[in-house]
């Protein structure tokens, strides 16, 4: 996906993975019961903070708190835009 915004600093833009449809018993989940997803995959991350490179790169999977960052739409798709350090790993 190509999205023309440049996170700054120690910023992270990421795309939430799908919330889940069923249970592994194959039962569905209604809107009203789905969690908020919490991880997602990197979509652009800004410059680091002097002395303090980025660890997250382009394309990496991470695992992120479930109140953490703020919810953008960019040309129609919802993203998540946080600080690095509210990121947990990258799997």
């Amino acid at each position: 996906m190509s999205v023309k915004f440049k996170p700054l600093a120690d910023r992270v833009l990421i795309e939430p993975a799908p919330a889940e449809q069923k249970t592994a018993s194959g039962i569905i989940i209604p809107d009203t019961a789905k969690e908020k997803p919490l991880k997602g995959t990197v979509i652009a991350a800004g410059p680091g903070k002097k002395d303090e490179p980025m660890s997250v790169k382009k394309g990496d999977s991470v695992l992120y708190g479930q109140y953490s960052g703020t919810e953008i739409k960019i040309d129609g798709n919802n993203f998540l835009i946080m600080r690095e350090s509210d990121i947990y790993g990258i799997f």
